[in-house]
């Protein structure tokens, strides 16, 4: 039997990306039971259009439209609560990160040696793809200073690809609406009784004329959730990090 798998995508102004993202998550349905579910951040750059007429071609199983922009958080919430997968995985729709890695980061879940996995850019052993030295030191940094309060091992703590079993995600107490959302789920888990995985993974990143959003204010976001997060942390059962040998 195939795995019920929950791909869930935040939009917002991915014209350029959005058709061929859902391209290559539908490639996945020969490993997955797949259900998708999109939620459009109230684009205007035409990707609204071009999801609305996706969804119609039945090429998308869930279609969220928020009328407002929210920020990520906030549409990463709105695709949670539809998600009916045993395993829920969150995929950007900037094509950064690959979907033919899915088997990969699904697997220490199926097997039963995980409830949570996060796919590691610094992990990696093959040849990568270049990118910025000091966005690389800020997500060494905000990883570093995650670890500090959640005594999770992390190696990449802001990374796209985080997969769940759908129930750890339903006891997960989540209000950041924007991109302070990856240090939220990081403290939500670091306080449940459950075992994290890190998988390495491949990463194609973007520059600011490629479309990449994230900036200094998010990195400031992150730190002050972090620190807010970690100062009202209670104690919890302890937790394992697995990472390949």
């Amino acid at each position: 039997m195939s795995t019920a798998l929950s791909v869930v995508i935040p939009c917002f102004n991915e014209s350029k990306t959005i058709s061929e993202c859902i391209f290559r998550v539908r490639n996945q349905s020969s490993n997955f039971d797949l259900e998708i579910i999109v939620v459009d951040d109230f684009s205007s750059d035409g990707s609204r259009e071009i999801l609305e007429l996706l969804f119609k071609q039945k090429q998308i199983h869930s279609l969220i439209l928020h009328e407002s922009n929210m920020g990520k958080g906030a549409a990463l919430r709105s695709g949670f609560k539809v998600a009916t997968g045993a395993i829920v995985i969150i995929q950007d729709a900037d094509l950064e990160c690959d979907p033919s890695e899915y088997q990969s980061l699904v697997e220490p879940i199926t097997r039963g040696i995980a409830d949570v996995v996060y796919g590691s850019r610094f992990l990696q052993s093959n040849p990568r793809k270049v990118g910025s030295f000091r966005k690389y030191v800020a997500n060494k940094f905000l990883t570093a200073l995650s670890n500090i309060f959640t005594d999770l091992h992390l190696t990449d703590m802001e990374t796209c690809y985080k997969v769940f079993r759908r129930e750890v995600l339903n006891k997960a107490n989540l209000t950041e609406n924007r991109f302070g959302f990856e240090p939220e789920i990081t403290h939500e888990i670091s306080r449940m009784a459950v075992s994290v995985a890190e998988i390495p993974i491949s990463y194609n990143p973007r520059t600011v004329l490629d479309g990449k959003k994230i900036g200094v204010k998010d990195g400031l976001r992150a730190i002050y959730v972090i620190i807010k997060c970690g100062l009202v942390r209670k104690s919890s059962a302890p937790i394992s990090i697995l990472s390949p040998e």
